[in-house]
């Protein structure tokens, strides 16, 4: 399941990403921290680290560093 979700996210970093306009708030960006939570944490800890993350990437959420804890 962990490597389905990094496929996943290297996805989204090799196709729709490099289209569109940067736009990340945090350093690393949000399909980076997933794939460095999912390879840290497994499937259920760190899929749960990467929608946290997810959710808050909004216009009124936090910026800047923000490593994996």
């Amino acid at each position: 399941m962990r490597q389905i979700l990094i496929i996943i996210a290297r996805a989204w970093q090799l196709g729709p990403s490099r289209v569109l306009p940067p736009s990340c708030r945090y350093s690393p960006s949000c399909s980076q921290y997933a794939i460095e939570a999912l390879t840290k944490y497994g499937a259920i800890k760190g899929g749960w680290l990467a929608m946290k993350r997810l959710l808050r990437c909004h216009p009124w959420g936090g910026h800047g560093h923000d490593p994996v804890p």
